[in-house]
Protein backbone atom coordinates (compact mmCIF):
# COMPACT_ATOMS: atom_id res chain seq x y z
CA UNK A 1 0.00 0.00 0.00
CA UNK A 2 2.19 3.39 1.16
CA UNK A 3 3.70 4.96 4.02
CA UNK A 4 2.68 7.88 5.84
CA UNK A 5 5.85 9.36 7.98
CA UNK A 6 5.52 12.27 10.52
CA UNK A 7 8.84 14.52 11.02
CA UNK A 8 11.56 16.87 10.33
CA UNK A 9 13.18 18.81 7.34
CA UNK A 10 16.06 19.65 8.13
CA UNK A 11 19.40 21.41 6.20
CA UNK A 12 22.12 19.32 7.17
CA UNK A 13 25.31 21.31 7.47
CA UNK A 14 28.02 18.90 7.47
CA UNK A 15 31.98 19.74 8.95
CA UNK A 16 34.70 17.11 7.86
CA UNK A 17 36.74 16.77 11.15
CA UNK A 18 39.64 14.49 12.44
CA UNK A 19 37.95 13.99 15.18
CA UNK A 20 35.11 14.94 17.60
CA UNK A 21 35.95 18.36 19.69
CA UNK A 22 36.12 17.74 23.45
CA UNK A 23 34.48 20.23 25.78
CA UNK A 24 36.35 23.19 25.36
CA UNK A 25 38.78 22.34 22.18
CA UNK A 26 38.65 24.18 18.87
CA UNK A 27 39.61 22.12 15.96
CA UNK A 28 40.17 22.91 12.04
CA UNK A 29 37.69 21.74 10.13
CA UNK A 30 38.86 19.66 6.94
CA UNK A 31 35.44 20.26 4.72
CA UNK A 32 32.03 21.95 4.82
CA UNK A 33 29.28 20.22 2.94
CA UNK A 34 25.22 20.71 2.80
CA UNK A 35 22.94 17.95 2.84
CA UNK A 36 19.28 17.32 2.73
CA UNK A 37 18.10 15.70 6.04
CA UNK A 38 16.20 15.65 9.02
CA UNK A 39 14.77 12.62 10.64
CA UNK A 40 11.56 12.78 8.35
CA UNK A 41 12.87 13.60 5.56
CA UNK A 42 15.76 11.12 5.25
CA UNK A 43 13.50 8.20 6.69
CA UNK A 44 11.04 9.20 3.58
CA UNK A 45 13.84 9.03 1.34
CA UNK A 46 14.91 5.74 2.06
CA UNK A 47 11.26 4.34 2.14
CA UNK A 48 10.84 5.77 -1.18
CA UNK A 49 13.84 4.33 -2.60
CA UNK A 50 13.27 0.75 -1.25
CA UNK A 51 10.26 0.77 -3.04
CA UNK A 52 7.21 2.08 -1.18
CA UNK A 53 4.92 4.84 -2.19
CA UNK A 54 5.48 7.60 0.83
CA UNK A 55 3.67 11.16 1.60
CA UNK A 56 5.44 13.02 4.16
CA UNK A 57 4.04 15.27 6.46
CA UNK A 58 5.78 18.14 8.08
CA UNK A 59 7.40 22.02 7.62
CA UNK A 60 9.93 24.26 6.07
CA UNK A 61 10.37 27.91 5.80
CA UNK A 62 9.89 30.17 2.85
CA UNK A 63 13.56 30.20 2.48
CA UNK A 64 16.64 28.33 0.25
CA UNK A 65 17.35 25.75 1.90
CA UNK A 66 13.25 24.56 2.22
CA UNK A 67 12.93 24.87 -1.55
CA UNK A 68 15.82 22.74 -1.78
CA UNK A 69 14.66 19.93 0.94
CA UNK A 70 11.67 19.90 -1.45
CA UNK A 71 12.80 19.79 -4.60
CA UNK A 72 15.30 16.85 -3.42
CA UNK A 73 12.25 14.64 -1.84
CA UNK A 74 10.51 14.93 -4.93
CA UNK A 75 13.34 13.54 -6.98
CA UNK A 76 13.65 11.13 -4.81
CA UNK A 77 9.73 9.76 -5.35
CA UNK A 78 8.40 11.20 -2.23
CA UNK A 79 5.26 12.79 -1.86
CA UNK A 80 5.33 15.86 -0.07
CA UNK A 81 2.06 17.79 -0.95
CA UNK A 82 1.46 18.09 3.25
CA UNK A 83 4.52 19.94 3.63
CA UNK A 84 3.63 23.58 4.72
CA UNK A 85 5.84 25.73 3.84
CA UNK A 86 5.92 28.68 6.71
CA UNK A 87 6.32 32.43 6.57
CA UNK A 88 8.10 33.72 9.14
CA UNK A 89 9.90 30.47 10.39
CA UNK A 90 13.16 29.08 9.17
CA UNK A 91 13.85 25.58 7.71
CA UNK A 92 14.95 23.31 10.26
CA UNK A 93 19.30 23.02 10.19
CA UNK A 94 21.45 20.40 11.63
CA UNK A 95 25.09 21.19 12.16
CA UNK A 96 26.80 18.09 11.99
CA UNK A 97 30.92 17.37 13.19
CA UNK A 98 31.55 14.32 11.41
CA UNK A 99 35.08 12.10 12.29
CA UNK A 100 37.69 10.78 10.00
CA UNK A 101 36.02 7.03 11.94
CA UNK A 102 32.62 8.12 10.70
CA UNK A 103 31.11 9.07 14.28
CA UNK A 104 29.27 11.75 14.82
CA UNK A 105 27.75 15.13 16.65
CA UNK A 106 25.10 16.74 16.07
CA UNK A 107 23.29 19.95 16.89
CA UNK A 108 19.68 20.68 15.75
CA UNK A 109 18.26 23.92 15.51
CA UNK A 110 14.09 22.89 14.83
CA UNK A 111 12.67 26.40 12.84
CA UNK A 112 9.75 25.36 10.95
CA UNK A 113 9.93 21.94 12.22
CA UNK A 114 8.61 22.84 15.91
CA UNK A 115 5.76 25.03 14.06
CA UNK A 116 3.50 21.77 13.57
CA UNK A 117 0.34 21.47 15.24
CA UNK A 118 -1.88 18.34 16.09
CA UNK A 119 -4.41 20.60 13.97
CA UNK A 120 -2.10 20.87 11.13
CA UNK A 121 -1.49 16.85 10.97
CA UNK A 122 -5.11 15.79 10.74
CA UNK A 123 -5.73 14.74 7.42
CA UNK A 124 -2.67 15.75 5.84
CA UNK A 125 -1.76 12.95 4.35
CA UNK A 126 -5.39 11.33 2.76
CA UNK A 127 -4.96 8.00 0.89
CA UNK A 128 -4.80 4.76 2.42
CA UNK A 129 -1.43 3.89 3.96
CA UNK A 130 -0.62 0.90 5.81
CA UNK A 131 2.67 1.97 7.89
CA UNK A 132 2.93 5.33 10.14
CA UNK A 133 6.08 6.29 11.18
CA UNK A 134 7.08 9.40 12.90
CA UNK A 135 10.07 10.59 15.72
CA UNK A 136 10.31 12.67 17.74
CA UNK A 137 11.99 16.27 16.18
CA UNK A 138 8.41 17.25 15.99
CA UNK A 139 6.13 17.91 18.71
CA UNK A 140 5.00 15.11 20.64
CA UNK A 141 1.39 17.05 20.39
CA UNK A 142 1.44 15.98 16.90
CA UNK A 143 2.76 12.70 17.27
CA UNK A 144 -0.19 12.28 19.43
CA UNK A 145 -2.69 13.46 16.75
CA UNK A 146 -0.89 11.77 13.63
CA UNK A 147 -1.19 8.23 15.50
CA UNK A 148 -4.56 8.69 17.14
CA UNK A 149 -6.13 8.88 13.83
CA UNK A 150 -8.49 5.81 12.69
CA UNK A 151 -6.30 5.35 9.69
CA UNK A 152 -3.43 5.17 11.82
CA UNK A 153 -4.98 2.77 14.37
CA UNK A 154 -5.60 0.46 11.30
CA UNK A 155 -2.29 0.54 10.36
CA UNK A 156 1.47 -0.44 11.80
CA UNK A 157 2.41 2.38 13.46
CA UNK A 158 6.03 3.16 14.29
CA UNK A 159 7.26 5.03 16.32
CA UNK A 160 11.33 6.29 16.50
CA UNK A 161 11.79 7.57 19.74
CA UNK A 162 14.35 9.91 18.61
CA UNK A 163 15.67 11.78 20.50
CA UNK A 164 15.04 11.06 23.62
CA UNK A 165 12.76 13.79 25.10
CA UNK A 166 11.25 12.81 28.28
CA UNK A 167 7.68 13.90 27.92
CA UNK A 168 7.41 11.07 24.63
CA UNK A 169 6.60 8.40 26.98
CA UNK A 170 3.29 9.71 26.97
CA UNK A 171 3.04 8.13 23.71
CA UNK A 172 4.83 4.87 24.33
CA UNK A 173 0.70 2.69 24.13
CA UNK A 174 0.30 3.86 20.47
CA UNK A 175 3.14 1.86 18.42
CA UNK A 176 3.45 -1.48 17.43
CA UNK A 177 7.00 -1.09 17.09
CA UNK A 178 9.35 1.46 19.36
CA UNK A 179 12.69 2.32 17.68
CA UNK A 180 15.35 3.50 19.81
CA UNK A 181 19.17 3.34 19.70
CA UNK A 182 21.74 2.48 22.68
CA UNK A 183 21.92 6.06 24.17
CA UNK A 184 17.57 6.57 23.93
CA UNK A 185 17.40 2.81 25.27
CA UNK A 186 19.44 4.15 28.32
CA UNK A 187 18.17 7.76 29.01
CA UNK A 188 13.82 6.45 29.03
CA UNK A 189 14.91 3.72 30.76
CA UNK A 190 17.22 5.28 33.45
CA UNK A 191 19.92 3.10 33.26
CA UNK A 192 23.58 4.11 32.48
CA UNK A 193 25.66 3.68 29.07
CA UNK A 194 27.28 2.46 27.47
CA UNK A 195 24.65 -0.88 27.10
CA UNK A 196 26.98 -4.02 25.50
CA UNK A 197 25.40 -6.75 27.43
CA UNK A 198 22.29 -8.54 24.85
CA UNK A 199 20.78 -9.93 28.33
CA UNK A 200 20.72 -5.99 30.07
CA UNK A 201 19.89 -4.78 26.67
CA UNK A 202 16.76 -7.06 26.76
CA UNK A 203 15.82 -5.99 30.09
CA UNK A 204 15.72 -2.90 29.88
CA UNK A 205 14.16 -2.71 26.39
CA UNK A 206 11.28 -4.63 27.77
CA UNK A 207 10.85 -1.76 30.25
CA UNK A 208 9.48 0.40 27.58
CA UNK A 209 7.12 -2.01 26.44
CA UNK A 210 3.52 -0.02 27.26
CA UNK A 211 0.80 -2.89 26.26
CA UNK A 212 0.85 -6.54 24.74
CA UNK A 213 1.83 -6.79 20.50
CA UNK A 214 4.35 -4.34 20.90
CA UNK A 215 8.08 -4.94 19.95
CA UNK A 216 11.10 -2.77 20.71
CA UNK A 217 13.55 -2.35 18.49
CA UNK A 218 17.27 -1.26 19.77
CA UNK A 219 19.64 -0.34 16.79
CA UNK A 220 23.15 -0.87 17.92
CA UNK A 221 25.40 0.68 15.07
CA UNK A 222 28.27 -1.75 13.92
CA UNK A 223 26.75 -4.29 16.30
CA UNK A 224 23.62 -4.86 14.51
CA UNK A 225 19.97 -4.65 15.75
CA UNK A 226 17.69 -6.76 18.29
CA UNK A 227 14.03 -6.86 18.23
CA UNK A 228 12.21 -7.40 21.96
CA UNK A 229 8.83 -8.67 22.80
CA UNK A 230 7.81 -10.02 26.23
CA UNK A 231 8.52 -13.50 24.80
CA UNK A 232 11.56 -13.47 22.55
CA UNK A 233 14.56 -11.47 21.71
CA UNK A 234 16.14 -11.77 17.88
CA UNK A 235 19.12 -10.58 17.64
CA UNK A 236 20.77 -9.37 14.25
CA UNK A 237 24.57 -9.00 13.80
CA UNK A 238 25.76 -5.84 12.02
CA UNK A 239 27.75 -6.10 8.73
CA UNK A 240 30.96 -5.33 8.14
CA UNK A 241 31.25 -2.36 5.99
CA UNK A 242 33.76 0.40 5.49
CA UNK A 243 32.37 2.97 7.26
CA UNK A 244 32.48 7.03 5.81
CA UNK A 245 29.68 8.27 7.70
CA UNK A 246 27.32 7.40 9.97
CA UNK A 247 24.92 10.03 10.12
CA UNK A 248 21.10 8.83 8.86
CA UNK A 249 22.03 5.25 9.54
CA UNK A 250 19.16 4.80 12.35
CA UNK A 251 16.86 7.18 10.14
CA UNK A 252 17.75 4.44 7.11
CA UNK A 253 16.61 1.65 9.63
CA UNK A 254 13.45 3.00 10.38
CA UNK A 255 12.59 4.15 6.44
CA UNK A 256 13.62 0.51 5.70
CA UNK A 257 11.78 -0.95 8.24
CA UNK A 258 8.81 0.74 7.52
CA UNK A 259 8.98 -0.43 3.74
CA UNK A 260 9.61 -3.73 4.55
CA UNK A 261 6.35 -4.02 6.83
CA UNK A 262 4.48 -2.17 4.26
CA UNK A 263 5.26 -5.01 1.55
CA UNK A 264 4.22 -7.06 3.77
CA UNK A 265 7.68 -8.50 5.00
CA UNK A 266 7.13 -10.49 8.52
CA UNK A 267 9.26 -8.48 11.02
CA UNK A 268 12.20 -11.28 11.22
CA UNK A 269 12.70 -10.58 7.70
CA UNK A 270 11.88 -6.76 7.84
CA UNK A 271 14.64 -6.50 10.75
CA UNK A 272 17.28 -8.36 8.37
CA UNK A 273 16.06 -5.73 5.35
CA UNK A 274 16.16 -3.15 7.60
CA UNK A 275 19.96 -3.85 9.27
CA UNK A 276 21.41 -4.49 5.74
CA UNK A 277 19.92 -1.24 4.27
CA UNK A 278 21.03 0.67 7.66
CA UNK A 279 24.60 -0.98 6.68
CA UNK A 280 24.93 0.44 3.03
CA UNK A 281 23.64 4.14 4.59
CA UNK A 282 27.28 4.10 6.09
CA UNK A 283 29.53 3.55 3.12
CA UNK A 284 28.36 7.00 2.04
CA UNK A 285 28.23 10.58 3.01
CA UNK A 286 25.43 13.00 4.24
CA UNK A 287 21.90 11.80 5.45
CA UNK A 288 19.48 11.83 2.46
CA UNK A 289 21.60 10.97 0.13
CA UNK A 290 23.15 7.88 1.61
CA UNK A 291 19.83 5.42 1.22
CA UNK A 292 19.99 2.96 -0.61
CA UNK A 293 17.89 1.25 -3.17
CA UNK A 294 16.22 -2.05 -2.82
CA UNK A 295 18.53 -3.82 -5.81
CA UNK A 296 21.48 -2.92 -3.28
CA UNK A 297 20.14 -4.38 -0.35
CA UNK A 298 19.12 -7.54 -1.81
CA UNK A 299 22.52 -7.72 -3.36
CA UNK A 300 23.87 -7.05 0.28
CA UNK A 301 21.06 -9.84 1.80
CA UNK A 302 22.85 -12.69 -0.55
Amino acid sequence: MSVAILGSLNMDIVLSVGHLPRPGETISGAKLAHFPGGKGSNQAIASARLGSPTSLIGAVGRDAFGETLLAYLNESGVRTDAVARLEGEATGQAFICVARDGENSIVVVPGANHAISPASVAGAAPGKHRVFLSQLEVPVEAVEAFFSSPAAKAGIRILNAAPSVVAARSLFGHPDYLIVNETELAAFAGAATPLDEPAEIARLARTLIARSGQAVVVTLGKMGAVAVTWQKLLEYAGYNVKVRDTTGAGDCFCGALASALDSGQPIDSAMRFANAAAAISTTRPGGGPSMPTRSEVAEILE
